[in-house]
């Protein structure tokens, strides 16, 4: 199942507290694009905030993928959970 997580930093979050984490961040991140987990990452051009599509099984699966980085644990963000599905609309158009 693909899933796009959006990041949200807690609220009154300082850049510097992000800094004691971003190497283990940087190792966790690559490790599950290494496995097929995260299939892609980006940053929005609008902001600092992080957009990553992953392949997990379903969304439980996710919510623990994404509870292993250590940004996650150190309480400075959470994502915004998004599950997609195939789009339908042709179907509905040109289905028998």
């Amino acid at each position: 199942m693909k899933i796009l997580v959006l990041e949200i930093e807690a609220n009154g979050t300082r850049p510097e507290q992000f800094q004691p984490f971003l190497k283990a961040e940087a190792n966790c991140v690559w490790e599950l694009y290494q496995k097929g987990t995260i299939r892609e990452l980006y940053f929005r051009a609008d902001c600092s905030q992080a957009v990553l599509m992953l392949e997990c099984a379903d969304i439980t699966e996710a919510q623990g993928t994404l509870a292993s980085l250590p940004l996650v644990r150190a309480g400075l963000i959470r994502f915004e959970i998004i599950p997609l599905i195939p789009y339908p609309g042709f179907a509905r158009l040109f289905g028998e």
